[in-house]
């Protein structure tokens, strides 16, 4: 699916995503997933009660903060472990094609793996929708309200797509 080319969140667009993308959902639901359903989650917090519930994740994708203030509880776990399978660079408001490629390679390999972004990923989570297998659940984090559940179908690979190719294209 990926292009090769990373996108730019235009600021027409920001009041758009700000809003879930799918519904709140309790960590119990995430527990009692069928296990060959891949799950990818996105953020520290989603990601560290992911793990606090004994749920390993297929990818998880943390940039070490949370709603932009340092959070090390969950980068402390992964840096225990050994730390992230890949770190990237991705500025705020943007889907690099580093982390594209990232994203790619770490669910060809089938996880469980992690990837540290350096700067924000919170749009990681389009990039997500878009290049998991039909079926994968997406979880991110919602400021305020709790997690999101994406469960990657026809109408949310859709919805994703109109989404992206309405991003400005990164050089």
């Amino acid at each position: 699916m990926s292009d090769g080319k990373g996108r730019r969140l235009p600021d027409s667009m920001r009041e758009e995503l700000s809003h879930p993308f799918g519904p709140i959902i309790d960590i119990k639901l995430i527990t009692e997933k069928k296990a060959d359903v891949p799950l990818l989650t996105v953020g520290d917090v989603v990601s560290l009660t992911a793990r606090k519930a004994d749920v390993v994740p297929t990818l998880v994708i943390y940039d070490g903060q949370t709603e932009r203030r340092g959070m090390s509880d969950f980068s402390l776990l992964v840096e225990g472990e050994g730390g992230p399978d890949r770190t990237v660079g991705n500025p705020a408001g943007t889907v690099t094609a580093e982390l594209m490629e990232a994203i790619e390679e770490s669910l060809a390999e089938g996880g469980p793996s992690s990837i540290r972004v350096e700067g924000e990923e919170d749009l990681a989570v389009l990039a997500c929708i878009l290049l998991a297998p039909i079926g994968s659940w997406v979880v991110y984090g919602q400021p305020g309200e709790g997690m999101v559940l994406v469960v990657k179908d026809e109408d949310s690979l859709r919805r994703t797509k109109e989404l992206w190719n309405r991003m400005e294209e990164l050089e």
